[in-house]
Order: structure tokens, then sequence, then C-alpha cells
């Protein structure tokens, strides 16, 4: 039975996200995902302004005029939100944990996806599998998803990319669009990232905190590491350390940019306790003008 508490934080969730699909999105999601590619539906008379490279030569040849070839875009795209659930998601500041920021996002996408005909899958993870739907269509697998991602309680705690990717790689045998939503806070998924890549429309989504690039002056304080269970004390009034704290991110960021930039993935970054509507629209209206690729 589920929490009748739950089953009103889906309804909420159903809502806003919807309505970002339908009135704020519409239309960005399916200029920038053309489908699989375009097939041939029939043949027409030649009309002036055609191009004569359309022209299906044996019809003419039988019916002693030209006739040209119409193709349609085969629209359907099968959609996966590969999703980290490692226990640095369950952090975050700006009133807002990482993990709310992730369904609000995945949900956003789903409805996207589903209002246009295609199959949505869900498949979380951390250093384990936790949970894998398999793609298909329609609201209700939606709310499926939505109560996935808020209801999931994972048993790992540490994140393993690697192993996400390599699971998906055995399942999903047709080619789809794949949202790897993660905070990236792991190594050495590179390779197998690349080998994916290869397989899959694969779309990095970067979930951050500010605080995760930058320490205020907050005199000591007690970094925890939700992932090894470890704590640090902090001296964050010192103005050398947390020089020293921003650099070491920094490096951090840009070799996961540079990893990206080679395998010519579009990254998307967003942060906790701000709008997800503004980069997304950024990444739709550039994926769609091909600046990325």
């Amino acid at each position: 039975m589920i929490p009748q508490e739950l089953i009103k934080t889906i309804r909420r969730i159903q809502i806003r996200t919807s309505h970002l699909a339908d009135d704020m999105l519409a239309g960005q999601y399916h200029s920038a995902f053309k489908g699989r590619g375009i097939e041939f539906e029939e043949v027409r008379p030649y009309q002036v302004g055609d191009d004569v490279r359309a022209i299906d030569w044996n019809v003419t040849a039988r019916h002693g005029e030209p006739f040209v070839k119409l193709f349609r875009e085969e629209r359907e795209l099968t959609v996966v939100l590969l999703v980290d659930l490692s226990g640095s998601l369950a952090t975050g500041t700006h009133d807002q944990l990482k993990r709310a920021l992730v369904t609000e996002l995945a949900a956003t996408l789903a409805f996207s996806a589903v209002r246009n005909n295609d199959k949505i899958g869900l498949h979380l993870f951390t250093d384990e599998i936790e949970k894998a739907l398999p793609p298909r269509k329609g609201t209700r697998h939606v709310l499926r998803v939505i109560r996935e991602l808020l209801y999931c309680q994972p048993i790992g705690t540490g994140t393993d990319i690697a192993k996400a990717l390599e699971h998906l790689n055995r399942t999903i045998k047709r080619r789809s669009v794949v949202f790897l939503i993660s905070d990236f806070q792991d190594q050495g998924y590179e390779k197998t990232l690349s080998i994916a890549r290869r397989k899959h429309d694969i779309v990095p989504v970067v979930v951050a905190d500010r605080c995760e690039r930058e320490l205020p002056n907050a005199g000591i304080v007690e970094l925890f590491d939700a992932e090894t269970g470890q704590a640090v004390a902090f001296d964050t009034t010192s103005k050398r350390r947390r020089l020293q704290y921003r650099e070491q991110a920094q490096q951090r960021t840009e070799r996961r940019d540079r990893l990206f930039k080679r395998l010519r993935m579009d990254r998307v970054l967003l942060n906790t306790g701000e709008d997800i509507v503004e980069p997304l629209r950024r990444f739709f209206y550039k994926r769609e003008a091909g600046q990325w690729r």
C-alpha cells in the first residue's frame, strides 16, 4: 500500500512537471530529438518546385509522367533516464536536496517524452543497480517512474557509473536517448562511457550544489561524505584553505567537462535551488541548432 502522503507528493510533482512539459517546453523537446530517421510513405505526381532528386524513375517510366517519392520522419524514440541515487544525492543547500531536483527533472523529461508518443524507461543506480523499469508509453507509466524516484530506498551509498552504463548496454538493445543524471562524484567510467556513447545518444545531466564548488566563511565546519561516511573538520576562516578547496573542485569539474567535450556529448548543468526550465530550454535550443554537434 502506497502511503497517502506519497500519493499527494506524486500528484504535486505531476501537476508541476506536466505543466512544464506542456506549456514551457512545448515543441522544444520534439525539435531537439528528431527521431531515428525517415521512411518512405508514398509517391505522387511531380509538382513545380519539387526536388528533382526525389523523382521515382521506375514509377515515372510506368506512367509516362514524373512522380516523386514522399518520406515521413520516423518519430518514435526510446528515452531512458539513467539516474544516480547515491548518498551524495541526498545532500544539498538552497532549500533543495539534489535528489529532489533530480526527481523534478526526470518527471519533466518523462512527461515531455510521452507527450511526443515516445517510450520512457528508468534505471536507478548507486554502486549497485537499484531498479530498472523497461521503456513504455503513457501517463500511467510516468507516474510509476515518479513513484520509484520518490519511494526507492537504495541499498548502496556509493556511485558506480561504469556499472550502470554496462547494465544499460546489456538491457537496452535499441538505440535510445539516454539522460545520464548524476553529480558525477565517481572515477574510472571514462572507457565505459565512450563505449556506451557509440551505441546510444547519451546526454550527461550534472546535478550540482554551489557549496561543492566554494565554501563560505562559516568558521570550523564538519564536512561529511555521504557516500563513504567519513567526516573531517574544516576551518573555513582560512582563506588559503577555501581557495585550495575551490581549486580542487574546479580541477574535477574541468576534467569531467573535458571528457564530455572529447566524446562530443551535450552536457546540461543544474544547480540546487535554481529553476530547471532555462537550462533545459538552452539545451534543447542548442541541440536543435546543432551547436554541440
